[in-house]
């Protein structure tokens, strides 16, 4: 198997300029991924693939986040470092690349790694080596267990489905539908989404499955347009969602789309153009244009100082889980290893980022934000409602 090990180190030489000349030593046998000047965080990622959007924003979220605490002079005089190794959103290469970041003890922790099928390949295993993880790109609700390792930070798929149901139901709307991808994820939120609906006294006024790599994508628009649903809910993720908007658009004109904050890849929002406008997308975090909130401002200011001008959900959630972990490794301390790390992470009480809020309440499972809003986007791929 062959990966592209992406190693991120903004801002090192201002930071190594920086830090103390003198740093405690640390065993590496008991801190992985620590030496006297960096530490070194694991993430797994679509970096090619059909989610390879969620993996560049990754690299542009955190790799920000990390340059701007470097910047500062790192955490207690050490840079950070994100050691990101492609998957190509396959659970099997998710698991044989952190068994490889575990086996070589090459990461003091793991930040983000992408997808539902992948984290749940990879938990037990989290749980077994006991490395802290924070902040899975997954809002399953069956992986919110009583895990001591792993620190969630966005709200639940769960919650995104029923907020989306309810809002659609609230605009009188009878005949919903779902559309959900043909794997682990999307057969979860299928479930979640008849469950939302059954609450209501509906049914799926259509339900069909699409491939990750979209090879069924005519059968599943001729479904959609066969049943006429007045709304569909979009379980999907990926660049198949692109050709599923288009398709809809076309096929079934008039049909109202509403899909989670997953649905689409950062990237694809300003491709689809006007067959974007009029979607509704749920939010797990503020609306990264809008520099209302403090979180968003210092935000901007770290994309700004890696010469990035655009702006995304994606990112920005990767910014935000960056920032937990950071805090987490400030609160360690200097001489941090793993279990110092896992208890500074689950100490974590009413963490404001600025209008943001973290709180992992002490007790396992830990998730931290309970944020959701909605947005519907406008012809250039920016919310605007």
């Amino acid at each position: 198997m062959q990966r592209r090990q992406f190693v991120l180190q903004a801002g090192r030489a201002a930071a190594l300029a920086a830090a103390p000349a003198f740093v405690l030593p640390v065993r590496a046998q008991d801190a992985p991924g620590v030496s006297a000047k960096a530490l070194s965080i694991g993430c797994s990622a679509a970096m090619s693939g059909p989610l390879l959007g969620f993996g560049t924003d990754i690299q542009l979220g955190a790799g920000a986040a990390f340059a701007q605490a470097n910047a500062r002079g790192g955490v207690h005089g050490r840079t950070l470092q994100l050691q990101m190794v492609d998957d190509a959103y396959d659970p099997e290469r998710t698991l044989a690349n952190v068994k490889q970041i575990i086996g070589q003890g090459s990461a003091l922790a793991l930040l983000s790694c992408v997808g539902t099928p992948n984290n749940a390949a990879i938990v037990p295993l989290v749980e077994e080596a006991g490395i802290p993880y924070v902040a899975p790109i997954t809002g399953a609700s069956s992986l919110r267990k009583s895990t001591r390792n792993v620190f969630h930070v966005r709200a639940s798929y769960t919650d995104e489905v029923q907020r989306l149901i309810q809002r659609l139901a609230g605009m009188g709307l009878k005949g919903i539908g779902v559309v959900y991808l043909d794997n682990g994820y999307g057969r979860e939120m299928l479930e979640d989404a008849t469950r939302a609906l059954a609450a209501l006294n509906m049914k799926p006024a259509v339900q069909v499955a699409v491939a990750t790599d979209g090879k069924n994508l005519p059968q599943v628009l001729q479904a959609v347009a066969a049943a006429r649903p007045s709304a569909v809910l979009l379980a999907t993720a990926g660049t198949v969602s692109v050709g599923l908007v288009r398709g809809i658009k076309k096929e079934a004109p008039g049909v109202l789309m509403a899909g989670l904050s997953v649905t689409l890849p950062s990237a694809s929002l300003g491709q689809l153009g006007e067959d974007g406008s009029g979607l509704a997308l749920s939010m797990i975090v503020p609306d990264p244009n809008r520099a209302k909130l403090q979180l968003v401002r210092d935000y901007q200011s770290a994309m700004r100082a890696q010469g990035k001008s655009e702006f995304s959900q994606g990112s920005l959630e990767a910014y935000v889980n960056a920032r937990v972990l950071i805090e987490g490794l400030d609160r360690a301390g200097k001489d941090v290893t793993q279990p110092k790390l896992r208890a500074a992470l689950a100490g974590i009480r009413n963490l404001d980022l600025g209008g943001f809020v973290v709180d992992y309440s002490g007790q396992a499972p830990y998730v931290g934000s309970r944020f959701i809003d909605l947005g519907v986007l406008g012809s250039t791929g920016r919310f605007i409602a």
